[in-house]
This record gives C-alpha cells, structure tokens and sequence, in this order.
C-alpha cells in the first residue's frame, strides 16, 4: 500500500510525514503536479546533504540498470513507464536529469528532534515497509 494511502495510520498516532526527495524545489513542484496531490509536505535537498548525513548509498549504475532488465525480462516489473503521458514524460525526464540511482531511507525522529529508528535502503526493493514503520512507531514513539 502506498504511503499517501496509508497516511491516516500515522496521523491517528499523532505522527507527521515528511518526504525528502534529492531535487530542486521546482523539480518536486513538478513531480506533485504529475503525481499529487500528497497529504504530506515534499521538500527538496537538491545538493543532497541531508541524504549523505542520513547514510544513504547510490547505487551503482550498472547494478540498478541489471535489476530493472531483469524485472522487466521476468515481468516482475510491470508498468516500467506510468501509462499517464504526463507522468510518464515526468519519468522519462527524471531518468535524464535525476539522481535516480540515489537510494532513500526512513527515519522516526522523537519530539526533541532525536532519531529513534532508521532503514537506510540498499537497494529499489528494500524500502522499510509499512507494517515494520508502524510497529517502529508503536515501540519507538507511543
């Protein structure tokens, strides 16, 4: 389930979500206009600071490109471009101008501003999932 779907889980634990995304402020104003609209704040860290304290890792080239051909070969990817035109060229677009090998995280910061939890992702699939943000959250914060 997508995090936007799923948003009322963290506000009925009286949690905010905050997204980082490694792009210029006008660039996340394009992504919100071809994907929003989001319940939650999108900021933008275009020269990548906060991702380089935070840990997170680029992944190599060669290695994204791989694990996409072969998603795609299996058909474990599906849907590689959006079929919405405006979404897709805002794909296609990233793809030539982005970081799009940069790989995210998730943090739970407590109400001092102190990091509790976090999942720095190592690769596209291995994203902190839902279910283990939301158990996080029950031991870590409530």
């Amino acid at each position: 389930m997508q995090l936007r779907e799923s948003v009322e889980k963290f506000n009925q634990r009286d949690v905010q979500v905050i997204i980082i995304a490694p792009s210029k402020g006008s660039f996340v104003d394009q992504f919100i206009e071809a994907f929003g609209p989001f319940p939650f704040p999108i900021y933008g860290d275009p020269k990548r600071e906060g991702y380089r304290q935070a840990g997170t890792v680029t992944m190599a080239k060669w290695k994204l490109l791989s694990k996409a051909l072969f998603g795609f070969v299996t058909g474990k990817v599906k849907n590689f471009f959006p079929d919405d035109q405006s979404q897709k060229r805002f794909v296609q677009k990233s793809m030539k101008t982005q970081d799009v090998f940069i790989q995210g995280a998730t943090f739970l910061f407590n109400d001092k501003g102190n990091v509790v939890w976090k999942h720095v992702d190592q690769s596209p699939e291995d994203h902190a999932s839902l279910k283990t943000v939301l158990k996080m959250i029950d031991e870590k914060l409530l």
